[in-house]
């Protein structure tokens, strides 16, 4: 009989040894981390992330480190576990049916993330 489970792709790291790395690749420290977010992500934060304490930060906080860590903003949201959009979507390709369920199961948080994030993809098109 067949398995029904999806064939797993090949895992990826976890967000916080990606970070971690990344902050090494750099050659910076926790502190000077946190002095290249203007301060925006805390060193001891940082260390959580780094850590696994802290699994699913907010996607400002993503981007925050994106930009101090030169790693693309779309592969920490991915690592993070957020969904990121197909770039082999076709023009006029509908999006992916995960957003669509999801939408009644919002907290407010998490609404104020997504149209935070549904901003910055839109703001890359122009």
């Amino acid at each position: 009989m067949p398995d029904d489970k999806p064939m797993e792709t090949q895992a990826k790291p976890e967000l916080g040894p990606f970070l971690k790395k990344a902050r090494q690749d750099m050659q910076m420290s926790l502190r000077e981390v946190e002095d290249a977010t203007g301060k925006e992500i805390s060193n001891a934060y940082l260390s959580q992330l780094e850590s696994g304490k802290v699994t699913k930060p907010s996607p400002h906080v993503l981007y925050a480190l994106s930009t101090a860590l030169g790693v693309a903003y779309e592969t920490l949201m991915e690592r993070a576990g957020y969904i990121v959009p197909a770039t082999s979507r076709g023009d006029g390709e509908k999006h992916g049916r995960a957003a669509t369920f999801s939408i009644d199961n919002l907290t407010a948080d998490e609404e104020t993330e997504l149209l935070d994030y549904l901003t910055y993809i839109r703001s890359k098109r122009k």
